[in-house]
């Protein structure tokens, strides 16, 4: 089996609770060779910690030293179009965390880039690698005809969870001149992605590209793109958003927002006329933490209730075992680029609703 060296740009939360440890229990697929992060104290700490000998500050000098295969890319969303563009002008495969960019003019850039190398780009849905979701699908040919679709994804923030489970090193060694600069190029991207708009509805924006591009993702796989955005509310900001989405034959509701409870809920559910199907996710930051299928079902006089967990390897897991074959195989990867910029159109079609309707 091949093993693809690969490096790790972006050190934080998601890379120090599941990507790293993943990676360094298949090591017969991945070789860590490098890592990247504007932290040097998270350089020296993960390094130390995984044994790799690649660090850099720039993603740029790690690329240009290094021969890499793969890259995963879980630094700041407005930094992934910048990092997945200049691994694919080298012909590095790319698993870029979601969302891949915040703006279509930086799809445009990647699709461009990847078309140029023949490389590949995935985006890091890992929802739609749970095997729950994966029997979900395969199961909804026999619900019959839908009749409604609730999606809904209440959630605290994720630090509150990882606080209590994971020993996650958040640096003090990040100019502050780095973080404006951050937040300088975000306003940009969302200004070019949506034009002037309040900040309430940019705020929106970014909690749909970030938390709502599982959502959305996951319901197209299962039930195909919506037709229309036909109503949507935001409020506290742009922290909460409630959507309709209308269908030939039914409709979607979704529901979305953060705050400062100890909980994770997030689900989706397909109601046919005499059953149904739920896909409950709990945390992806607890690994192995369960997703379950829950089927609902009535027969003759009997209503029936069925709760499945298919597996306890958690889908981060499964995702990069499936970027490897995807990889070495030569396999289309259904987490595209192009999948992901069906997402984008989405949320700025809500966005767009939003905005006529006043929030």
């Amino acid at each position: 089996m091949s093993k693809l060296r690969v490096g790790v740009i972006g050190l934080g939360e998601v890379a120090q609770v599941v990507h790293l440890p993943i990676l360094e229990s298949l090591p017969d697929l991945f070789e860590v060779g490098a890592v990247c992060d504007i932290s040097p104290s998270l350089l020296q700490l993960m390094g130390d910690r995984y044994g790799v000998p690649g660090r850099y500050e720039r993603a740029a000098d790690m690329l240009e030293a290094e021969q890499l295969d793969a890259v995963l890319i879980l630094n700041s969303d407005e930094y992934h179009s910048e990092c997945a563009v200049a691994a694919l002008e080298r012909g590095v495969h790319v698993l870029v965390e979601k969302p891949m960019c915040l703006s279509p003019r930086e799809a445009e850039d990647i699709i461009r880039a990847r078309d140029a190398s023949g490389a590949v780009v995935m985006v890091g849905y890992m929802r739609r690698f749970a095997p729950a979701f994966v029997e979900a699908k395969e199961r909804l040919a026999g619900l019959g005809p839908i009749n409604y679709v609730r999606v809904h994804d209440i959630i605290g923030r994720n630090q509150l969870i990882v606080d209590q489970t994971s020993l996650v090193h958040r640096p003090t060694d990040i100019p502050a001149s780095a973080m404006e600069e951050r937040r300088q190029r975000g306003r940009r991207l969302v200004q070019d992605a949506l034009g002037v708009v309040p900040d309430e509805l940019a705020g929106a924006y970014r909690l749909l590209c970030g938390l709502g591009s599982h959502d959305i993702s996951a319901l197209r796989e299962l039930v195909g793109r919506p037709r229309e955005v036909s109503a949507a509310r935001l409020w506290r900001g742009g922290a909460f958003i409630t959507a309709t989405l209308e269908y030939d034959e039914f409709v979607v509701t979704y529901e979305t927002g953060v705050d400062e409870q100890l909980r994770f809920d997030a689900h989706i559910e397909v109601y046919g006329n005499t059953s149904s199907l739920r896909v409950q996710y709990d945390t992806p930051y607890v690994r192995h933490f369960p997703t379950t299928l829950v089927v609902d079902e009535t027969v003759g006089d009997a209503y029936n209730r069925s709760v499945s967990r298919p597996h306890l390897k958690d889908p981060y897991t499964y995702e990069l075992e499936y970027f490897h074959d995807v990889v070495t195989r030569g396999l289309q990867p259904k987490t595209s680029a192009e999948d992901f910029v069906e997402d984008l159109e989405i949320f700025e079609e809500i966005i767009r609703v939003l905005h006529k309707n006043g929030g």
